[in-house]
């Protein structure tokens, strides 16, 4: 299933030098890049651009829950027709079953 955007907003600034930049960074493989911006600044729009872009299943990765939970309303908005889904764990540190 192909990876459709819906949203009004259109690239500003520098957003669409760094979603082509992020997009090329995928198809050649990069192991590690980084999306920098002041809050408010559309980084979760510009990365829907990219997944967009590249057309891929797509793993989001939160550091807090109420970040994980915003990304996860986002996303839902912005693919309306792809699944989005949402995982939190609710451990506060990770302890292996060993112990």
């Amino acid at each position: 299933m192909d990876f459709k955007l819906v949203s009004d907003y259109k690239p500003q600034g520098d957003q669409a030098t760094a979603i082509e930049s992020l997009g090329r960074g995928v198809h050649d493989r990069e192991q590690h890049q980084v999306l920098l911006g002041v809050t408010g600044s559309g980084k979760t729009y510009t990365m829907a651009k990219v997944i967009e872009g590249v057309n891929r299943p797509t793993l989001v990765m939160a550091h807090n829950k109420t970040l994980a939970a915003q990304l996860y309303h986002e996303f839902k908005s912005f693919f309306p027709r792809n699944a989005v889904e949402y995982f939190v764990s609710y451990y506060d540190y990770y302890q292996p079953e060993a112990y």
